[in-house]
Parts: structure tokens; sequence; C-alpha cells
């Protein structure tokens, strides 16, 4: 049996307190179960996220409305010309 610390939110710790002594259960089993549960979900249950859902946060701060920048034509006007040749 290995022992470790987990930090949690003193508003959930309190929840997950409440919940395991309602049914007669010590905090850390209530915890065991809890992971028991996500890891043995099949990964269908637990839902697949795509690389651009989980990196969303992670993107620019300003949000410009168009999902791919690559998809708007007026983007890629004059996309690859050297401007010095066009003048």
């Amino acid at each position: 049996m290995m022992k470790t610390t987990v930090e949690v939110p003193d508003d959930l710790y309190r929840r997950a307190k409440t919940e395991a002594a309602l049914r007669g259960r010590k905090l850390k089993d209530l915890v065991e179960e809890g992971l028991r549960l996500v890891l043995e979900a099949s990964p269908k249950a637990r839902g697949r996220h795509s690389l651009a859902g989980l990196m969303r946060r992670a993107r620019g701060a300003i949000d410009s409305g168009v999902p791919d920048l690559a998809s708007n034509p007026e983007h890629l006007k004059d996309f690859g010309r050297d401007d010095r040749r066009h003048r």
C-alpha cells in the first residue's frame, strides 16, 4: 500500500469528507473508489478530447472568431508574394 499527499480545494475536501461519513466510510476509501472508477472506465466513457480541445486555453488571448485562418481566402491573399517585386 502506497501513501501519498494530494492537495484539493477546501470545499471539495469538506464535501468528500461529508460524503464518506454519510456512507459510513473513511475518506481514503472514497478517494480510492473514485480513482478506480476513473481509471477503469472505458476510453469511450471517459471521452476522447482532441489536441485542439485540450490546448484551447493555451492558445492566444484573443479569439479571432475564425477557427483556422488558413481556411479564410482573405488571409491568404498575396501569400508568398515578394512585396518588393510587386510595387
